[in-house]
C-alpha cells in the first residue's frame, strides 16, 4: 500500500458505500463496512511514525570502537530504545582521516539528526562548528570548560554537554604506576602538546605529584607528527627512565609511531589511552571509556525527552581503568610486578 495514502479518504469513502449499500442489502452493508473499516486501520499502521535519529561520529573506524559503541547501544536499550524499531542511528566513521571530519559533521546537520553523539575529544570541536543548535552530547573530552564547550561543568549554557575525563588525580597516578614498574625512577620524560587547552594545566599536576614522588620531569611539546621522533631523542638526551604521554590529536592518530619509538629507545611509555596500549604501547591508566560510552546514552535519553544540554551537568568519571601489554614489557626486557598485574583491568599478551 502507498504509504502516503490518506486514511481519512479511506473513511470517508467507507461511510458514503455503506450508506449506499444500506439501500440494498442490510446483511451485504455490515460486510463491506467491516472491510472498509480494516482498510481504514490498516493504512493507518502502515504510515510512517517518525523516531527518534542520533548522529555518531568518531574519528576512529568501526572496528577500533567496537567495544564503546557496543556499551553506548546496549545502554540505550536498557532505556528501552532499539535500532531500527523506535531509534535511529546514523554512524559516521573518519578512519582515523581527521581531514573527513568537518564533512561528516556536515552531513550530520544536513540529516537534521536530533542530537549528535562524539565519539572522543578528536571530533568534538568538529561538531561545535557544525551546529550552535543541534544538542551534542561529548562522551568525553580532557576539559570541556577550558576547551570552550561549556560555561562550567555544572550548567553547561548551550548545546552541549556530556562526560569529561579531566580528573586532577589521573597524571599522580600514572606516575605513580611507572614508579611501581621502576622502583629507582628518577627522571621521566612528559610528551604534551601545548596548543592542547587545559595541557599547562595537566603539565602543573604532573609536576606537583612528580615532586611528591621525588621525580624530576622534563617537558617535550609535540604539536605535529614530524616532531615525534626528536622528543625521543630530547628524552633520551635528558636521561629519561621513561615516559608520561599526554592527551592530544597527534597521540591519538601517530599513537602506532609512539608505541615503536618507546620500544626503539626501550623507554618505558604510560599512556591516556588504550589505543595506544593496543598499538603496542606499554600501558594506559585512564578513565574507563566504556562506561563513559554507557553514561552518554543517558544524557541521549534525558535530551530526547526534552531536557536541555544546557542545564544538564557535565560529569567527571568516577570508573578508572589499567590496561597492560605484557608483549611491549617483553620488547624493552620490563618485568611487571605482580601486584600490578593483578590490578589490570585488561592485560594483552
Amino acid at each position: 500500500m502507498n504509504s502516503k495514502f490518506n486514511p481519512s479518504s479511506i473513511s470517508r469513502l467507507t461511510l458514503s458505500v455503506v450508506e449506499w449499500v444500506k439501500t440494498k442489502n442490510s446483511k451485504c452493508a455490515l460486510v463491506t463496512s467491516a472491510l472498509f473499516f480494516a482498510l481504514a486501520a490498516n493504512a493507518q499502521a502502515q504510515l510512517p511514525k517518525k523516531s527518534p535519529r542520533i548522529g555518531f561520529l568518531s574519528s576512529l573506524g568501526p572496528v577500533a570502537v567496537a567495544d564503546r559503541t557496543d556499551a553506548f547501544s546496549q545502554a540505550l536499550r536498557d532505556r528501552g530504545y532499539a535500532e531500527g524499531k523506535n531509534i535511529q542511528i546514523e554512524w559516521r566513521y573518519a578512519e582515523g582521516q581527521t581531514e573527513r571530519l568537518p564533512r561528516l559533521a556536515a552531513e550530520l546537520v544536513r540529516l537534521n539528526v536530533d542530537v549528535i553523539v562524539t565519539g572522543g575529544p578528536a571530533v568534538n570541536r568538529y561538531a561545535k562548528e557544525a551546529t550552535s543548535t543541534i544538542p551534542i552530547v561529548l562522551t568525553f573530552d580532557n576539559d570541556p570548560v577550558g576547551n570552550g564547550f561549556a560555561a562550567s561543568l555544572a550548567r553547561p549554557g548551550g548545546n552541549i554537554t556530556g562526560l569529561s575525563t579531566h580528573h586532577p588525580e589521573i597524571s599522580g597516578k600514572q606516575l605513580e604506576l611507572l614508579k611501581e614498574i621502576l622502583p629507582r625512577l628518577a627522571r621521566v620524560a612528559v610528551v604534551g602538546n601545548a596548543t592542547v587547552p587545559g595541557n599547562s594545566q595537566t603539565v602543573r599536576q604532573t609536576e606537583l605529584a612528580a615532586e611528591a614522588l621525588g621525580v624530576k620531569t622534563q617537558y617535550l611539546d609535540v604539536r605535529s607528527p614530524a616532531e615525534i621522533e626528536a622528543a625521543f631523542q630530547a628524552a633520551v638526551k635528558g636521561r629519561a627512565e621513561a615516559v608520561l604521554v599526554l592527551g592530544s590529536q597527534v597521540v591519538t592518530s601517530e599513537r602506532k609511531r609512539f608505541a615503536e619509538l618507546a620500544a626503539k629507545n626501550r623507554l618505558p611509555a604510560i599512556y591516556w589511552n588504550p589505543e595506544s596500549v593496543e598499538a603496542g604501547g606499554l600501558m594506559s591508566y585512564s578513565a574507563n571509556l566504556n562506561d563513559l560510552f554507557r553514561r552518554a546514552a543517558f544524557y541521549v535519553d534525558k535530551i530526547l525527552k526534552g531536557a536541555k544540554p544546557a542545564e544538564l551537568p557535565i560529569e567527571q568519571p568516577t570508573k578508572f581503568e589499567l590496561v597492560i601489554n605484557l608483549k611491549a614489557a617483553k620488547q624493552i626486557g620490563l618485568t611487571i610486578p605482580p601486584n600490578v598485574l593483578a590490578r589490570a583491568d585488561k592485560v594483552i599478551k
